[in-house]
């Protein structure tokens, strides 16, 4: 009989200790190899270790809530015969004794009946606290199935490919349950897998996804947004804008919702030239602009980028839609300039129909405002005697509290809400 020591192993995201969350064993029970006996966190992850021996559990050496200090002394076994002491190993799954190298076969030379096996009832199970638990991956290496050196040995005696099995415990671990499964027939494979999920890409964060980082990151750290959601019925314009392409199909340019969107934002800033505007915070400054410099945010193949349709109170809805078009056009291709990406003042945002019902849009740092599109879909809605099918679209939109109270950014979006809803309001000036 001798005294086996686990210790606190390094699971991996550069942690220097984790806190112990339940024991699965206590002093006295017998534990066999691959059982689960502790379930620790990290701020990153919950992990469960499993037991490397076979033995009794002989002392504990935390209680749950406890932090350990990876390489320091977690729970010691009595084991059978010698056993070698281990340090600290450098990963999860890799705290095997010296003595027991894995593929090793553990068979007790007196009585071969007693040779290692894993009940199915011998597995603790996971306590049940209603929360998705992240497990870490072990260190081995990426083409090596993780797996028991009793699993490994069954496979082994069996002339089989672990690679072909698949593993349903934590990080793929392949135990004894998928191993009877694969070779009872109801689970089956032709050929090894090509790849590895515990795979990590490195894709290092530059350009323009590296600008895009910079700006969100900007914008929440600076700025305590306020979204505000109103439903749109967009049955009029709609109407409007199909009818519109019909008359002028091949002389005039293909009409969406984005020019009349500008033109209602253009006619709700006339009557609150406070949202068109930017805030410089360090010199304490509110910038207004008597110019509306619209940014449509845009979805390109090397990320997103925010084309900008200059004086936008001085075109007319197809004056908007061709500027959107060559500003679209231009973004596809890779070839705006700089004056087409700077001097906006207030944003548009949208995800045409893939908008989702509700966004939480950021704010385009350092302006005070953005209006996220939704898509549309057809709703019943009730007209006061039955319900009807209208097109409705939802408008998310952000503001910059600091500037913008609650009230002003609803009053704003329902003047919006309302010119495209009477959309011939839009063309009248002065309304």
């Amino acid at each position: 009989m001798s005294e086996f020591e686990f210790r606190m192993p390094d699971i991996g995201e550069g942690i220097a200790e984790a806190e112990l969350v339940t024991w699965y064993v206590k002093v006295g029970d017998a534990v066999e190899v691959d059982q689960l006996v502790a379930e620790v966190m990290t701020d990153k992850a919950t992990t469960e270790l499993p037991s490397v021996v076979r033995g009794t559990v002989s002392w504990l050496g935390a209680s749950p809530g406890d932090r350990i200090n990876v390489g320091s002394p977690l729970i010691r076994f009595l084991t059978e015969g010698e056993v070698a002491d281990t340090a600290a190993p450098s990963k999860v799954g890799s705290n095997l004794p010296p003595s027991e190298p894995i593929g090793s076969p553990e068979v007790d030379k007196e009585n071969p009946a007693n040779s290692e096996t894993e009940a199915p009832s011998s597995r603790p199970q996971r306590p049940i606290s209603g929360e998705i638990v992240e497990v870490a991956s072990a260190a081995h290496d990426s083409d090596r199935p993780l797996a028991s050196p009793a699993v490994r040995r069954r496979a082994m005696e069996a002339n089989l490919d672990l690679r072909l099995v698949t593993g349903t415990g934590p990080a793929g671990r392949i135990g004894h349950d998928d191993l009877d499964r694969y070779i009872s027939g109801k689970v089956t494979h032709t050929k090894p897998p090509t790849g590895s999920t515990r795979e990590i890409t490195d894709i290092p964060v530059i350009g323009l996804r590296r600008t895009i980082a910079e700006r969100m990151s900007n914008s929440k750290a600076h700025i305590p947004h306020i979204t505000y959601v109103e439903e749109v019925d967009v049955t009029e314009v709609e109407r409007l804008r199909k009818a519109l392409n019909e008359k002028y199909k091949g002389r005039r340019p293909k009409l969406t919702l984005l020019p009349f969107l500008v033109r209602a934002m253009v006619s709700a800033i006339q009557e609150q030239p406070e949202l068109n505007a930017r805030y410089d915070d360090e010199a304490g400054v509110i910038h207004q602009y008597g110019a509306v410099h619209i940014g449509i945010a845009t979805q390109t193949q090397k990320g997103l980028v925010v084309p900008v349709l200059h004086d936008a109170q001085s075109r007319d809805i197809w004056g908007c839609a061709e500027e959107i078009k060559r500003l679209s056009d231009l973004a596809n291709g890779s070839k705006l300039e700089r004056e087409d990406l700077s001097g906006s003042t207030i944003t548009i945002t949208s995800l045409g129909a893939l908008g989702g019902l509700v966004s939480t849009p950021i704010i385009n740092y350092p302006e005070v405002a953005v209006i996220g599109v939704n898509k549309m879909q057809v709703r019943p809605v009730w007209d006061g005697r039955d319900f009807a099918p209208r097109n409705m679209m939802n408008l998310s939109s952000g503001f910059d509290h600091r500037i913008i109270d609650g009230w002003n950014a609803a009053t704003f979006i329902q003047r919006i809400k309302s010119l495209l809803e009477e959309p011939a309001m839009i063309f009248i000036d002065g309304v």
